[in-house]
């Protein structure tokens, strides 16, 4: 009786484990169910002609290229959600220019290389006061002046590693990234430039809130770029550094105002040996409907380097001509007044730039940008710029780019 039993009592617990098993997998089916029903599809298709007219090349460059792009979402799974990001850039038009991977060196650089690749696939895990992001994803920090995606060009820059989000208090806010590769706008493919850098980069930002309308924040980035094979130290360790510094956000009185300070040393395996120091601020306001700003940007030297911002979403600072993408060993000052505006639907800026040598005070030269952007529809824009730089060094020399961009969102 005693095995009969037995046998009973391990028959009724399979039973009750498998039972319990089966209403597990049951809630596991449905939970994932759920998270493909909650996600969510998009498409992005971006058209541009760029073209390039630039002293000491005798031909312009006309760049024709379109960026297509599908992201799929899932929904949330316990807080997990998973996301999927595949560009592709390929040319449809005018092929006259010299994508930096392409080999034609006789036009200007117009850096949109074609190509297929992952932009983001990333796990990421959402609780209360906190979120986690691991994998290739984008990473942008404050206004992307030392760490940013890119995405004016047409193949985005990210990361691989991991991103760490924590609200520590209601007016403190701590973000910590660490990632080991960099997928950068030369890509997918090696050209002039490597398409990717490996190595430990670590980049930290907390932000206080001090009162509404002012905010401070303290950041440092550390990059620490590994050599490659067949290409210099000026392409890759060489653009290893340590960045301090702090900036402030708000607005005083009707006036937005931002200001930042930061101090940057060699770091790595560079090559180099040097200290530079960075000085920012900019003030805006409204005039009726015209809005005006003035900044002045200082990227200094020490040693013969220039303060340098290689993960920067460069496009954005220092002119549209893209004439200091690296800063020259003299340091650059940009004084710069800017004015925006709408004529009906169509939003209208402009801004002139000087620029001039920090240590020395030569004169490199001026610019001016314009910009048009009209969004037809929540789906639809279309935006018309220019560049016009005037170069008063031999460094440099003088550059027209006027691009038209289409940009349909699914």
């Amino acid at each position: 009786m005693k095995s009969v039993n037995g046998y009973r009592w391990v028959l009724g617990s399979l039973l009750l484990a498998g039972g319990a098993a089966a209403q597990a997998a049951d809630g596991i089916t449905d939970s994932l169910v759920e998270a493909v029903k909650g996600g969510t599809v998009a498409l992005d298709f971006r058209y541009r002609y760029e073209g390039v007219d630039q002293d000491g090349i005798d031909k312009d460059a006309q760049a024709s290229t379109l960026r297509s792009r599908i992201t799929a979402t899932s929904g949330s799974l316990h807080g997990f959600t998973v996301l999927g990001e595949a560009d592709n850039v390929s040319v449809v038009g005018a092929d006259k220019y010299n994508s930096t991977e392409n080999g034609k060196t006789q036009y200007p650089v117009v850096a949109d290389p074609s190509g297929t690749e992952i932009n983001q696939v990333y796990l990421k895990y959402t609780a209360d006061s906190a979120n986690g992001i691991y994998g290739r994803q984008r990473i942008n920090y404050s206004n992307q002046r030392f760490v940013g995606g890119v995405a004016w060009r047409q193949n985005e820059q990210s990361f691989d590693g991991f991103r760490a989000n924590w609200q520590a208090l209601e007016s403190i806010n701590l973000d910590y990234s660490y990632t080991y590769r960099v997928h950068r706008v030369f890509g997918p493919d090696d050209g002039v430039n490597p398409a990717e850098w490996d190595g430990d980069n670590q980049f930290l930002y907390v932000d206080w809130k001090v009162a509404e309308g002012h905010n401070i924040g303290a950041f440092g980035y550390y990059i620490d770029v590994d050599s490659q094979h067949g290409y210099s130290d000026a392409k890759t360790v060489n653009n290893s550094s340590e960045t301090w510094g702090l900036e402030y956000v708000g607005k005083v009185s009707v006036l937005d105002v931002r200001a930042a300070y930061a101090s940057q040393a060699d770091a790595g395996n560079s090559e180099l040996d040097y200290n530079a120091d960075y000085y920012f601020l900019e003030v805006g306001g409204k005039v009726a409907a015209i809005g005006l700003k003035a900044g002045y940007e200082v990227l200094a030297a020490g040693d013969g380097v220039g303060f340098a911002t290689p993960l920067a979403t460069l496009h954005k600072f220092q002119g549209w001509a893209d004439q200091f993408l690296t800063t020259p060993g003299d340091g650059v000052e940009d004084l710069y007044f800017g004015v925006s505006g709408a004529l009906g639907p169509v939003q209208l800026a402009a801004i002139y730039h000087d620029f001039q040598a920090e240590e020395s005070g030569g004169d490199f030269g001026d610019e001016i940008d314009l910009a048009a952007t009209w969004p037809v529809n929540e789906h639809f824009t279309t935006e018309l710029k220019a560049a016009v730089f005037n170069a008063d060094s031999d460094s440099y020399t003088d550059t027209n780019k006027v691009w038209l961009t289409l940009q349909l969102k699914l």
